[in-house]
């Protein structure tokens, strides 16, 4: 499978005969702690058959499941892939996808990201991109994380029509810290004429922090390095900077902000949730109900939170707003340990809580915004992890055959209707750019819950979100 056009020639494969596969295009170079350079022109025939190598990184719990953390790693890793039908009619749906991974690991290599059945669902084209993390992609206020991400979209903008995409038709779409840079990549005044639509799934909004976040985080971590400044680290060998960054994780109190975008560095605003709205791009944001059962359950310390401790959690997030929560908590999370009080606290606390602020403040700008809530629960572990983050994402990709996603999503055959509920709205927005629920307005916040079956709530779960007002 061969594609030509004024950058070069790639050599692709096929897939069931019906969908092309491109995998490991370089779409720039990039010096360590330097702005990404693009890649305009190919000299020699870009062998496509196999996935780039992933930012260096220390492997977390998602990597020891799908097993990409043997997976080629180098600081030369700013890979994309690109799936689409074999014999397009007319130019289709982009839909860009950028992993999660809390902006320190993961990669697009990953089997449960694969296109190839959400292209042969959807008929439209699918691009997925490796960018740099951890300090190699923001260390202080250089975000070359997300000057990464901009640079695979303007690769996009200039070749994709030769693979069957719309350069005019491009949603952005991402889990985690792969949503929270979608809502970055809207309000950055670099991406303009790049995007058409995003859709940020379980978006980690507290991660994008402050310049004095992002100062005392590099401080820390060149005091983890034995370095005085990020020139000295020039000097370190890649797994040295790898051992320090394992470190941080170990001795640093605030992990989500250690290595993330930071707000009014590189590439983006000061206020992000106010430029994404002024960029009028329209986006849907989603959380789900359990978010934060995954790391609840992973807890070395679970079975040491009792009622007790969990009290202490509330009053530690909400203040004088402890006492109210803890019965209305109760009320409607019923039969939940202590252990899962603090996660549905929690969950509200990182993902709800900011998702309701960010559409609030699109709203309030008349950006078209929609909202959903995915609420199906895995039944592994006796149902201990719930609907619990990162769950949805082989619902999204309709990859509930993929290795080892019965690990975490079950048999059940109820599976396949969630993620023909799930995958059939992201389809109809790429292309027709709305979805079958009304938009979020402060009036009434319409929201869809997403499960075997799907239903408009209006501002659900109110007496929660009153909680959370003022609280971040």
């Amino acid at each position: 499978m061969t594609i030509t056009n004024s950058s070069g020639t790639f050599q692709g494969s096929k897939v069931n005969g019906q969908v092309s596969e491109f995998l490991g295009i370089q779409y720039a170079t990039a010096n360590r702690f330097c702005e990404p350079v693009d890649i305009k022109k190919y000299e020699s025939v870009v062998d496509a058959t196999n996935f780039g190598p992933q930012s260096p990184q220390v492997p977390g719990f998602m990597e020891e499941i799908l097993k990409t953390k043997d997976l080629p790693t180098s600081e030369e890793c700013l890979y994309l892939n690109i799936w689409g039908p074999t014999n397009p009619s007319k130019l289709l749906p982009v839909l860009f996808w950028i992993h999660g991974g809390a902006y320190t690991n993961g990669t697009a290599a990953t089997s449960w990201y694969n296109g190839t059945n959400l292209v042969q669902l959807g008929n439209v084209v699918l691009v997925s991109v490796n960018y740099r993390l951890g300090p190699f992609g923001f260390i202080g206020e250089n975000n070359f994380g997300t000057l990464d991400q901009i640079s695979a979209l303007r690769w996009v903008n200039r070749n994709i029509e030769s693979f069957g995409g719309d350069p005019n038709n491009v949603t952005i779409f991402g889990e985690s810290a792969g949503g929270s840079s979608v809502v970055a990549l809207t309000s950055s005044p670099l991406t303009k004429g790049l995007i058409s639509k995003a859709w940020a799934m379980s978006p980690s909004l507290r991660q994008l922090r402050t310049r004095a976040e992002a100062d005392d985080a590099k401080q820390k971590f060149l005091s983890a390095a034995k370095c005085v400044s990020v020139d000295e680290l020039k000097s370190l060998t890649t797994q040295q900077i790898i051992d320090a960054t394992a470190q941080m994780f170990v001795d640093v109190e605030n992990y989500i902000s250690t290595f993330t975008p930071t707000c009014g560095g590189s590439a983006l605003p000061e206020d992000v949730y106010s430029a994404s709205a002024d960029s009028q791009i329209p986006l849907i944001v989603g959380t789900n109900r359990d978010e934060n059962r995954l790391w609840a359950v992973l807890n070395p310390m679970a079975s040491s939170v009792d009622e007790e401790v969990a009290h202490n959690y509330f009053d530690k997030a909400l203040a004088d707003k402890a006492t109210e929560a803890w019965p209305i908590y109760s009320q409607l999370r019923e039969r939940h340990t202590p252990l899962q009080m603090v996660a549905a606290m929690q969950t509200d606390q990182n993902f709800r809580a900011p998702a309701w602020q960010l559409c609030d403040a699109r709203t309030e700008r008349a950006a078209t915004t929609w909202m959903y809530w995915f609420t199906w629960p895995t039944p592994i572990f006796d149902g201990a992890l719930g609907c619990c983050h990162g769950l949805d994402l082989p619902f999204m990709f309709n990859n509930l055959d993929k290795p080892n996603v019965e690990l975490f999503a079950g048999t059940d055959s109820a599976r396949q209707k969630v993620s023909d509920n799930f995958t059939s709205e992201l389809l109809q927005f790429a292309k027709i750019g709305s979805v079958s629920w009304p938009k979020y307005e402060p009036s009434s916040r319409a929201t869809l819950r997403i499960d075997q079956e799907v239903e408009v709530l209006y501002d659900p779960e109110s007496e929660i979100r009153k909680l959370w007002l003022h609280q971040q």
